[in-house]
């Protein structure tokens, strides 16, 4: 009776192992007179590697920076320092504007400033007279004041009204003389103030670079007439078009799907076939938003370039990373099978037969996939053509090493 308890426990096991296997079961092979030959197979192991999923994109080199340089005040050009090609640096000088009537102006502002710090000395020296007569008209009156208060009949009560009216007089001239001191004052900072004015107006005729770059293109000459370059003047001519080329920006369309990959400070590869060179660049900001018409979101790379190679205009294609595996179980895309909405490889088993097993993949590359759950490493899956294979069946596997030049 226990040895039939053990037999069919053996038998339940069995029965549920096979259940939960991803891989087919073996099929039998029909015995003949003759075992037939065993096909010759292409494999490939199962390995450890590092995978990312990519995507490359065109794009077009773009100046980090770049602006028409305007003037901010009219004036002719005197002269022009720069031309096309040249590079500067921040603050250098570009070019000079003549305009006669700004040193008349800074003359008639100096003469102002003089003429109104006269009028301050003037309105000093009529504060010092109102107080010394305030202070005689002032005593007088006090010393009347007392002698009444002693021998009440000796001064004549209008004597003593009039003193008291002059010390009145003479007090409200040092009020009037110190607002007239106040208001020379302030007309002499008016008059200052006139003359900065001025003196910036004229370093406006200095035109300088706002930051380094190249000069990509120049409009004005000697004598050219130039307009200030402000909003009511949307017509007025540049002196030159100034580009930075030390660090370029490529604008990447990233399509809709690929976005919840995109991250700042993410490395990125670009490739420029025109020089034949890769460089390395990063992902330094993007709109934050899908565009209705493209359904894509515009992203910039920055491209540092001290050796000036790369110019603006030049094409790149630029690879985004957007998954990492590192040390992923993966195996050649030709391996794998899809039908019915699953994926399945044959794995030749000891004693080469092959079985079907059903895998769960994870990332993609152009050659590889990640399989997350079905095989286990240094497994041999068949690549290539299926048609003619089977569960089952007995064949002769060539290991094939992929991505190399030759067979193992």
């Amino acid at each position: 009776m226990r040895q039939n308890s053990w037999h069919y426990s053996g038998l339940l096991l069995s029965a549920m192992w096979s259940l939960l296997s991803a891989c087919t079961p073996l099929k039998k092979v029909e015995s003949n007179d003759k075992a037939p030959d065993k096909v010759r197979v292409a494999v490939a192991k199962v390995t450890r590697e590092d995978l990312s999923r990519q995507l490359e994109l065109a794009a077009e080199f773009r100046p980090y920076q770049e602006i028409k340089v305007h003037a901010k005040i009219a004036g002719y050009v005197k002269e022009i320092l720069v031309d096309v090609g040249d590079h500067v640096r921040t603050g250098q000088l570009l070019a000079t504007l003549e305009i006669p009537e700004l040193v008349e102006d800074l003359d008639h502002a100096v003469a102002s400033v003089n003429q109104n710090e006269a009028e301050v000395n003037r309105a000093r020296e009529d504060l010092r007279r109102s107080e010394s007569a305030h202070e005689v008209a002032h005593l007088s009156y006090t010393r009347l004041s007392s002698v009444i208060r002693s021998r009440p009949n000796l001064v004549a009560q209008q004597e003593i009204d009039e003193a008291l009216a002059r010390d009145r007089v003479a007090e409200a001239q040092i009020s009037g003389s110190k607002a007239g001191l106040v208001a020379a004052v302030e007309q002499v900072r008016a008059s200052k103030a006139n003359v900065n004015k001025v003196r910036t107006l004229q370093a406006y005729s200095r035109i300088t670079a706002p930051f380094p770059g190249i000069i990509s293109k120049r409009y004005a000459d000697l004598g050219a007439m130039i307009q200030a370059g402000t909003a009511s003047q949307s017509q007025a001519m540049p002196v030159v078009e100034l580009s930075q080329d030390d660090l370029l920006r490529l604008v990447l369309p990233v399509p809709e799907s690929i976005v919840p990959g995109v991250r700042i400070g993410a490395p990125v590869e670009v490739r420029v076939p025109a020089l034949g060179r890769s460089y390395q660049g990063k992902v330094s900001r993007f709109t934050g938003k899908v565009e209705p018409t493209t359904r894509t979101m515009e992203t910039e790379v920055d491209v540092p370039n001290p050796a000036l190679v790369l110019k603006p205009g030049m094409y790149a294609y630029v690879t985004l990373s957007l998954d990492r595996r590192a040390a992923a179980l993966a195996v050649p895309l030709q391996a794998v099978s899809s039908k019915e909405g699953k994926e399945t490889v044959l794995v030749v088993k000891q004693p080469g037969i092959l079985e079907e097993c059903t895998v769960v993949l994870g990332i993609e590359t152009p050659t590889k996939a990640e399989v997350v759950s079905g095989l286990n490493e240094n497994e041999l899956v068949v690549i290539g053509s299926r048609s003619r294979l089977k569960a089952g069946q007995a064949v002769d596997p060539k290991l094939i090493l992929m991505g190399a030049t030759g067979e193992k």
